[in-house]
């Protein structure tokens, strides 16, 4: 659970560009709004050559895609990539429904996420400086790692005894993957039930 520097991702992209190698970012997890934005690279000002896609596309079922450039397309040609969990017509129609609901601008939902996301950093720091139980908080929108002392496995066992659901992220990190419609209130609920699970309780 890193956020890249914008910096960084676009001295990559103007090296792909030198060397005439394809920049491929994989959004499988930080893609379809789960930083607030459509795209986790729209924020960065960079287009890449490749996007890979899958998990929130259709909505838990399987399906996983890749959307390309027009160079890129031009030089593929029918047989040449094939696909496990893609073009299905229940998941793809599913896929569809999902796209169109994420891009809805009536909806809200990308400005909910990254408005809410930024109270929930500030949550999550303050948490870190009251408790003194988190190294690091790292992320953006609804998509963070929360670094702590212990073993994460620890906090999450004392979590789930309470009601919350939390995975890992490696030994120390606990990953915060809220559902995209969670209200304040409902954050703020869980946030209760990870400082007691951060202090031992």
């Amino acid at each position: 659970m890193r956020v890249l520097e914008p910096s960084f991702l676009r001295a990559l992209r103007d090296l792909t560009r030198e060397r005439n190698v394809l920049l491929i970012l994989d959004e499988i997890q930080c893609g379809l709004g789960r930083t607030g934005h459509f795209f986790a690279y729209e924020g960065l000002d960079l287009v890449p050559d490749m996007l890979t896609v899958a998990k929130p596309l259709a909505n838990g079922l399987p399906i996983g895609a890749v959307l390309v450039n027009e160079p890129v397309a031009g030089a593929v040609q029918p047989g040449d990539h094939g696909t496990t969990f893609g073009g299905g017509p229940l998941v793809a129609s599913v896929a569809e429904h999902v796209v169109h609901r994420l891009s809805d601008p009536a909806l809200l939902l990308l400005e909910h996420v990254r408005e809410t996301g930024c109270w929930l950093h500030g949550q999550l720091t303050a948490l870190m400086q009251r408790t003194g139980k988190i190294r690091a908080v790292r992320g953006m929108g609804f998509m963070f790692g929360v670094d702590t002392h212990e073993p994460a496995a620890a906090v999450i066992g004392r979590a789930f005894a309470n009601g919350l659901l939390l995975v890992s992220a490696g030994e120390h990190t606990i990953r915060l993957l809220p559902p995209l419609i969670m209200t304040r209130d409902e954050l703020q609920a869980g946030l209760a039930i990870l400082e007691a699970a951060l202090v031992g309780e």
